[in-house]
């Protein structure tokens, strides 16, 4: 038998150290949250008593079909509204697709909080447009579903950009050769090429849904869902068993539409061959009015959003009092944290895209790069998939069962900002992993082979030649880890103790407390915050692709 050189022991001691990483953080936090489901107070196991005891209790199975309902309805609206928006980015000759675009990204970078509180500026009891309802009410399930909308648009739009961006010219000449109508190209050509990119899109909108407690927690009213329930059971009852039955209800359709996504995934065949003509979008003043206005409309109703928060975070007293005023981002007049939750969130993001990505762009590293060991890279690639697949409130109970059980020797954990920080980076693992994952495999092995023949360890080829060439990637998880610690809400929302409350909870308080205005100024920090770090990120990106990546430009 061979012996291991140094450069192998390294990468399998790595892919060792990563998968028992991923059991920590993801896998044993599941299970003590399927455990405790089955045990009563007294930590008894009594099988399945307390299922039984949900799904015969009407007022709690409701929230249920609550949940289905709010999904199925923000997924049918928001999937047409986004394709028709990604079709006008990549197949139409629009003038002004980069602002439109950058319009469409503004709610990724807010907590899913602000669009609940500006329809409730707009149309609550005592909005703006309240008229307009005709004695209706927005909160319940019409001001969730307008509101997921809103935080679900971008997600859906991104991925469908990415469906249409792919089309053979080729496919196109020939339709119109055989004297095709342009409704009946469409039919044939454009959807089947991107149905993949509309399923993928219609999971990721219903998961969102589903597992979103922010939203429901504000606007939602009396109108229970999964989400809100969990926070009802365990803070407000202290019956931490049933929290954990309605959690692992709360998983199961998560599960199943990310597994339905990832047998779509395998259909899916190349659209682009070697010889594929990229299609070039042609002018069509008629058409390209058309989406014009239809962009216009729907970035104006975006950035209209964002605008009725940030203008209610400026009003002294709504709505008897509308001038305006800062007095509302004095955050230590309205809450016992005051701004250091905010320098929380700060220390939260910066500390999970640091370490976070240092742990996510090697993982992908030693998973892809590793030679044999076939069983270990298997195991740490299925862990890297999933928390993909487990929503955020899920996943935070999980912790506490896991790592405030007697014994654990990780119990020191609990309660600290480092429990936050490990638990942002496991819940947002999977898409920066894939993020890494597709960098890596555009880089030959060559590079490695080379290496071990001129004797440089894996180590030095590793700084030296992958990290420089996978800058742009690494920054891009480093801005994602960034801007999601700071807007989290359902992951974080059962781990915060009170030295180490964070702003997305804060805006949550400052609404309960009837504070609106404070919540939106709150809000709108992070906003703030997040487009900060990304317009640095661009800035960063440009200065050093002309050191770090010129070899592109050959």
């Amino acid at each position: 038998m061979p012996r291991m050189s140094r450069d192998d022991l390294v990468m399998r001691s790595g892919i060792v150290v990563l998968a028992a990483w991923m059991l920590v953080s993801v896998a044993l936090p599941l299970w003590a949250l399927l455990s405790k489901s089955f045990q009563d107070r007294q930590q008894e196991f009594v099988g399945l008593a307390n299922y039984i005891r949900y799904f015969s209790t009407p007022a709690l199975f409701a929230s249920v079909g609550n949940s289905f309902f709010v999904a199925i309805v923000a997924t049918a609206i928001v999937l047409p509204l986004a394709f028709v928006y990604a079709y006008a980015l990549t197949r139409s000759c629009v003038k002004g697709r980069g602002v439109f675009q950058a319009l469409a990204l503004i709610p990724i970078l807010a907590p899913s909080l602000l669009p609940a509180i500006s329809l409730i500026y707009l149309f609550g009891n005592q909005g703006l447009l309240k008229p307009l309802l005709f004695g209706g009410s927005i909160y319940g399930p019409s001001g969730i579903i307008i509101a997921q909308v809103f935080y679900c648009f971008p997600h859906a739009m991104m991925i469908l950009v990415a469906a249409l961006a792919m089309a053979d010219a080729r496919l196109y000449e020939a339709a119109d050769a055989l004297g095709a109508s342009k409704p009946r190209i469409f039919f044939t050509v454009t959807l089947p090429g991107a149905k993949y990119g509309l399923v993928s899109a219609g999971f990721v909108i219903f998961t969102l849904v589903m597992t979103d407690f922010g939203i429901a927690k504000v606007i939602g009213g009396r109108y229970n869902v999964l989400a809100t329930d969990i926070y009802k059971q365990v803070i407000g009852q202290q019956n931490f068993e049933m929290g954990a039955v309605v959690g692992m209800v709360l998983l199961a359709p998560a599960i199943v539409a990310f597994t339905a996504d990832r047998i779509v995934q395998r259909r899916q065949v190349a659209l682009l061959s070697a010889r594929a003509v990229p299609l070039v979008p042609k002018p069509s003043p008629a058409r390209d009015w058309t989406l014009f206005v239809y962009c216009l409309v729907i970035g104006g109703l975006i950035f209209g959003v964002l605008a009725v928060a940030a203008w209610g975070s400026l009003i002294k007293f709504w709505p008897y009092n509308l001038s305006l005023t800062l007095g509302n981002y004095a955050f230590d007049n309205f809450d016992t944290n005051g701004w250091g939750s905010y320098w929380n969130s700060l220390h939260l993001a910066a500390w999970t895209a640091v370490l976070g990505t240092a742990i996510i762009f090697t993982g992908a590293y030693l998973i892809e790069k590793t030679r044999g060991f076939a069983v270990g890279r298997v195991l740490a690639q299925l862990l890297a998939m999933l928390p993909l697949a487990v929503p955020g409130l899920v996943l935070g109970l999980g912790y506490i069962f896991f790592f405030n059980a007697r014994g654990n020797p990780l119990g020191f954990l609990y309660a600290t900002l480092a429990i936050l920080v490990v638990n942002s980076i496991a819940h947002f693992y999977t898409v920066s992993h894939l993020t890494a994952t597709t960098a890596l495999k555009q880089l030959d092995a060559e590079f490695e082979s080379v290496s071990a023949s001129l004797k440089v360890s894996v180590l030095r080829t590793f700084w030296r030649v992958t990290v420089p060439v996978c800058l742009p990637s690494i920054l891009d998880i480093a801005i994602y880890m960034f801007v999601n610690a700071m807007t989290t809400v359902s992951a974080v929302i059962f781990l915060y103790s009170t030295d180490t409350k964070l702003a997305s909870i804060a805006v949550v308080n400052m609404d309960e407390s009837g504070f609106t205005a404070v919540a939106a100024a709150m809000a709108m920090m992070i906003v703030g915050t997040s487009a900060a770090v990304k317009l640095a990120q661009l800035g960063l990106t440009y200065l050093l692709a002309g050191r770090l990546q010129a070899w592109r430009q050959r």
